[in-house]
């Protein structure tokens, strides 16, 4: 199993780039960001200075959209970075959320979607893309290479990442739904003449490391509060009694009483109050390292091939060194120097 985390780009931006480097040297193997051009600083000018500052680790959004930023130029900065850096980028993309939600737009059709990661992927792996009655193409780096991965909830986003991406993104670590999103992906890479475990899955979600779950909680509840914005979208479109969508899904949503993306992904998050101990508990990887553990392996087993760290919290060092000691080293494979 791969280990990545996942950043805000609160200022200064160089405690963004430190912690990034300080999970490079604990052994993760992705540094993603939040990508909210309004509520936290623009995470493509952070990303020159991370991959100046790191070795190996592999840089990216969690996640962009197709409204906020032209495609051409969402290709063009990746094929910049990969230039200057190697090929050390991957990216996360899905419908939108905050990033446009605050200034009064709304998440991109599924088509529009399909269409800006064809547009994207093809630029920036050196091809020639379609776009705007033109044919278009990056001539100055055909050596740019990028993995897409798509994150998603419902049912259709579901299909839409097992028929085109690189992989899948899902933001919770409930083992349930985890199951149920990786066979939907899977299937939907089946029918679509793909090979089902070449799509990789890439579960994110909060961990703290600790013995107060108590606290823990409080510090990881936003995160129930921002998973609800996507759900209350599907029951919306799907309704959650009895539909395609598992209730373990949408049961907890009833409680919510709406969002102030003022405190998106805050902990302390006022709108998050309606989100329960059980829904942390899902949702999170709480507890001890033997907890964490635990955990993960179940996650793994069930197909998850990285697993990413929402940092938000109180004790981001300490997660980090928790991790590097107890907790990669537990679920790397094991390889003999002798046999």
């Amino acid at each position: 199993m791969d280990f990545g985390v996942v950043l805000q780009c609160n200022p200064p931006a160089w405690r963004t780039v430190d912690l990034a480097r300080q999970a490079e040297l604990a052994g993760f193997d992705y540094v993603w960001t939040f990508d909210s051009h309004l509520l936290w600083q623009e995470p493509y000018v952070i990303y020159s200075q991370i991959l100046s500052s790191t070795h190996r680790v592999i840089v990216g959004p969690m996640v962009t959209n197709p409204a906020t930023r032209d495609w051409t130029v969402t290709a063009s900065t990746f094929a910049t970075l990969n230039e200057m850096f190697g090929n050390r980028t991957v990216c996360g993309i899905g419908r939108g959320d905050s990033a446009v939600r605050v200034i009064n737009g709304k998440p991109v059709a599924l088509a529009d979607l399909r269409e800006s990661i064809g547009v994207i992927r093809a630029l920036a792996n050196g091809e020639a893309a379609a776009y705007k009655d033109s044919t278009l193409r990056l001539t100055w780096n055909p050596s740019s290479r990028l993995l897409i991965y798509v994150a998603a909830y419902g049912p259709k986003a579901l299909a839409l990442a097992g028929e085109v991406g690189d992989g899948f993104i899902l933001q919770l670590a409930d083992p349930a739904v985890v199951s149920w999103s990786i066979s939907a992906v899977r299937e939907a890479a089946a029918a679509a003449g793909r090979d089902p475990m070449s799509v990789k899955i890439c579960v994110a979600a909060p961990a703290y490391v600790g013995s107060d779950i108590a606290h823990q909680r409080d510090q990881c509840r936003w995160f129930g509060g921002m998973v609800g914005n996507h759900v209350a979208d599907i029951v919306a479109r799907y309704g959650s009694d009895g539909g395609p969508v598992p209730q373990a899904l949408t049961d907890y949503i009833t409680g919510r009483q709406g969002y102030d993306y003022n405190e998106h992904g805050r902990v302390g998050n006022a709108h998050a109050d309606f989100v329960p101990d059980e829904i942390v508990d899902r949702f999170c990887v709480l507890g001890t390292a033997e907890q964490h553990v635990e955990k993960l392996r179940e996650l793994k087993a069930l197909g998850v091939d990285q697993f990413a760290v929402y940092l938000q919290h109180d004790a981001k060092e300490e997660t980090l060194r928790a991790y590097a000691d107890a907790i990669i080293p537990a679920l790397a494979d094991e390889v003999a120097a002798k046999s």
